[in-house]
């Protein structure tokens, strides 16, 4: 399966239960899910640090360095951009997100905002290997493993050669992994569960290192190199 045959409706649905989120609507959910431990958690926003997967610790931005954040969400208004001194791209389905990005990130430091594009993760149209590290959390496992062969190889295309991705995926081992995905399904986006074996076999299939990894409450990191 290549990139463009994971559908516009499935992009579509990803991006719809994101732009909810980021506008602060509701969700009706039913009286069992909202019974779930892990919805609790999630309405109460407590399972944010949980889901949270902090990639500077594999690699932190350097200063001046051009990086890459794909799915980025609202990251420049949330992690330390401005003490790293990186230089922030980013790339974003939820629109929503997008507008937020670019509308407060110029404020809050022009020189090293460099704006969001509105695009799914295989649409990196970027000049090739412009890009020192590229992050990409928080989204893999709203799409099947034969999607993510299109995005690492796009990926590739646009990191420098001694440069490093830093993405997560979920651990379906983990205790809270299955509940989660089915909280999200009913939050309106589908989880693929895949064990953590076929990711590293798609890291070799797809010609790169395995650097470094890193386990955590749901999602496990790699850092990878071509």
């Amino acid at each position: 399966m290549q990139g463009n045959s994971v559908s516009e409706t499935h992009w579509g649905a990803v991006a719809k239960r994101f732009n909810r989120q980021y506008r602060g609507e509701a969700f009706d959910l039913p009286t069992e899910v909202e019974g779930m431990p892990i919805f609790r958690d999630w309405a109460s926003g407590k399972l944010a640090a949980r889901l949270s997967s902090p990639f500077w610790e594999l690699a932190k931005p350097k200063k001046n360095q051009r990086c890459l954040d794909v799915g980025c969400g609202v990251s420049f208004l949330v992690y330390p951009w401005r003490d790293w001194q990186a230089l922030f791209y980013g790339q974003e389905i939820s629109a929503v997100a997008t507008e937020q990005l670019n509308t407060r990130g110029p404020q809050l430091n022009s020189k090293l905002f460099k704006g969001v594009r509105l695009a799914p993760a295989h649409q990196l149209e970027y000049e090739a290997q412009q890009f020192d590290l590229v992050i990409a959390t928080g989204f893999s496992c709203y799409y099947p493993l034969e999607y993510w062969q299109s995005v690492l190889a796009a990926v590739r295309s646009v990191l420098k050669p001694d440069g490093f991705l830093v993405f997560d995926v979920l651990d379906p081992e983990q205790p809270d992994a299955e509940n989660w995905a089915i909280l999200e399904t009913y939050l309106g986006a589908e989880v693929f569960l895949q064990p953590l074996a076929a990711w590293q076999q798609l890291i070799q299939q797809s010609q790169a290192k395995l650097v470094k990894q890193q386990p955590g409450e749901l999602f496990h990191l790699y850092k990878i190199r071509w």
